[in-house]
């Protein structure tokens, strides 16, 4: 998890997720922008978060996708570059973490 990266209560990171904070690793001198994940997002096994993301709160990020831009609340991040829909009803609550 790179330095500056926010991740809020009840989040789940699913295996091998890859966070960002720098759009040009050592070529460029100037500030990290690390991503926000908000309160109980879900991060499915492989996805990739860019530099500066906010993923929202309740959002869903598919397995694999590669998140370029900010996911809004409650909704779901599928595919590269990811497109977003709104969740449905039903898992629209927040994760049940202890």
């Amino acid at each position: 998890i790179p330095t500056g990266t926010v991740i809020e209560d009840r989040v789940f990171i699913g295996p091998n997720v890859v966070f960002t904070n720098d759009r040009f690793p050592i070529r460029v001198k100037g500030p990290l922008n690390a991503p926000h994940i908000c309160r109980g997002a879900s991060i499915g096994g492989n996805a990739t978060i860019l530099p500066g993301v906010v993923v929202g709160e309740g959002a869903m990020v598919a397995a694999g996708a590669v998140v370029t831009r900010d996911v809004p609340a409650w909704h779901l991040a599928i595919g590269t570059p990811a497109r977003f829909r709104k969740l449905p009803r039903p898992p629209r609550r927040t994760n049940q973490i202890a």
